[in-house]
């Protein structure tokens, strides 16, 4: 697999200038999903104080995929987690769409899974965690825990999570853990169990837990699939990114050798999407809460690096619309603000209290401040499908208060890099988006090529080479298991788990069994298993 160049001489010349006692032991990567700068500003302007993002910016990212201007959050946290540029749809796996120039072209009969930085911090021996406020198998957590080629294959996802060796999980994605929603019916709370994670599903036990693994999933129901935005929270059920961040901390810094943690506010994205001002800048301001806890521990640790950056624009959202193109420089900056301070729920908060009976003038009134809702804006509240409200009275309020947005998708546009470095080393200037993984391998001082190879060899030719005979075993489609034979010896390795089976015992695998649809990929430590 040939590998991007550029990358290459830059880990090069990042690990020898860093010198031989500067290697981070923690690196806390915190991404705030389609956060566009003027939502940055806008929640700065929202809370009436600076952001503890503020005194770490340090430069820009470009955020274009292997195949798009705009990409898709696959791609685009796929670059961060491996170093390499992919296509739309991809969770931490190269494809065949190399559009852009200037774009790492690999090998043109590749499209397979890379390693990600979370991987290769936990094959040196440090904790690993992922937190989001999606469920943990989307796109963005997904992308540094496991590998496909469609972000929409939750099942393959999930069970590669669960054995991935992860030492913390936190988010939403409750439903996905039961045997019932999964094709292949296999309970992921049961494996868990039986892998030694502790679970918990609210605040008071998560605030309670000891131990050193744990997944814990919230959600304002038990069917819920995602966290609430963070001003529809209840507290008692759902902790805030900061709590989550902080009890992962806590957890994986009882390892001397080190963490990764990545954490993702995940709903920033969906808000900006919605073209929703209130739970933009709410969970915006949620997000730095959290950024604050991992700043703080990094300053009192004197180890730790600190790279937070969005992976994307969305909305292309301004402060002023077409409705201030004259007038716009006699705007105080109230009329932005308070119809947001006026607010407390999202319309997503909204919907529940809808279906309780309110009607929508009064539920307008006493949850967003609207007390001029037109007979059209009543209609289309009535009119809206479940789970879409957000997109409908998020408008109304952004009219309001003179909030612009040109699209409900993602953009195209550098974003803010912001980073903390004991070593002083942080990057700056203009960056790409694979840049970011070249520098956290770099800090932490391990190799992503390496571990690539280490985890994801081509089994069939593998073993063919050795060899042995190959076949998949297709009893169960939704449970399929690669089987290679040789001499008295038998392999039978199951898709997406970290446990393979060599004459019926069970042996540990240092990477989970990706089969992308053509390809099976194994560990160098299965493949020696059949010598």
């Amino acid at each position: 697999m040939k590998r991007n160049m550029k990358n290459g001489i830059a880990l090069a010349m990042l690990i020898l200038g860093m010198g031989a006692q500067a290697f981070a032991q923690n690196v806390i990567m915190l991404i705030p999903d389609g956060m566009s700068v003027a939502g940055t500003t806008l929640a700065r302007f929202y809370k009436g104080a600076s952001l503890a993002l503020d005194e770490i910016a340090c430069g820009l990212v470009s955020t274009w995929s292997s195949d798009g201007t705009i990409a898709d959050s696959a791609p685009a946290g796929s670059a961060f987690a491996t170093g390499w540029a992919s296509q739309t749809g991809n969770v931490a796996s190269i494809g065949k769409l190399y559009l852009l120039p200037g774009v790492a072209v690999p090998e043109a009969d590749e499209s397979r899974p890379v390693a990600t930085i979370l991987e290769a911090a936990r094959l040196s021996g440090r904790s690993t965690g992922i937190i989001s406020t999606s469920e943990f198998m989307h796109a963005t957590p997904a992308d540094f825990s496991a590998h496909d080629p469609s972000r929409s294959n939750y099942d393959n996802l999930t069970e590669q999570i669960v054995y991935n060796g992860l030492n913390v999980i936190l988010g939403g994605g409750t439903p996905y853990l039961n045997a019932e929603v999964r094709k292949d019916k296999e309970d992921m709370k049961a494996i868990l169990a039986s892998r030694g994670y502790g679970y918990v599903d609210n605040t008071s036990d998560l605030r309670a837990f000891r131990g050193d693994r744990l997944v814990g999933t919230f959600g304002k129901t038990k069917t819920a699939t995602a966290m609430s935005y963070d001003i529809d929270r209840d507290s008692g059920n759902e902790p805030s990114l900061a709590r989550m961040t902080a009890k992962a901390i806590e957890i994986l810094s009882t390892n001397e050798k080190g963490f990764f943690l990545m954490v993702e506010g995940s709903k920033i994205d969906w808000a900006a999407h919605a073209n929703d001002p209130i739970a933009l800048v709410t969970d915006i301001i949620a997000f730095d809460d959290a950024v604050k806890v991992a700043l703080d521990f990094a300053k009192q640790d004197g180890n730790t690096v600190i790279v937070a950056v969005t992976d994307h624009g969305n909305s292309g959202i301004s402060i002023g619309d077409r409705s201030i193109s004259s007038g716009y420089d006699k705007t105080p900056w109230t009329t932005f603000i308070n119809p947001l301070k006026r607010a407390s729920l999202t319309g997503e908060g909204l919907e529940a209290v809808l279906a309780s009976g309110m009607s929508a003038r009064e539920a307008v009134a006493k949850y967003l401040g609207i007390t001029d809702l037109t007979d059209s804006e009543v209609e289309a509240i009535g009119k809206a499908r479940a789970g879409s409200l957000n997109s409908v009275v998020g408008p109304m309020v952004a009219s309001r208060a003179k909030i612009g947005f040109t699209t409900g998708g993602h953009t195209g546009e550098d974003v803010v890099l912001y980073g903390y470095d004991p070593f002083g080393k942080r990057l700056s200037g203009l960056v790409r988006n694979t840049d970011i993984a070249t520098y956290m391998a770099a800090t932490m001082n391990v190799d992503l090529e390496a571990t690539t190879s280490r985890l994801f060899q081509d089994a069939a030719s593998m073993f063919s080479k050795m060899g042995a005979s190959v076949s998949v075993d297709k009893t169960d489609p939704e449970n399929l298991a690669l089987i290679a034979t040789k001499g008295d010896k038998t392999l039978r390795i199951p898709r997406n788990k970290s446990v393979v089976y060599l004459n019926g015992e069970a042996v540990d695998s240092d990477g989970v069994a990706v089969f992308n649809g053509a390809t099976w990929f194994v560990a160098e430590n299965v493949i020696n298993l059949i010598k």
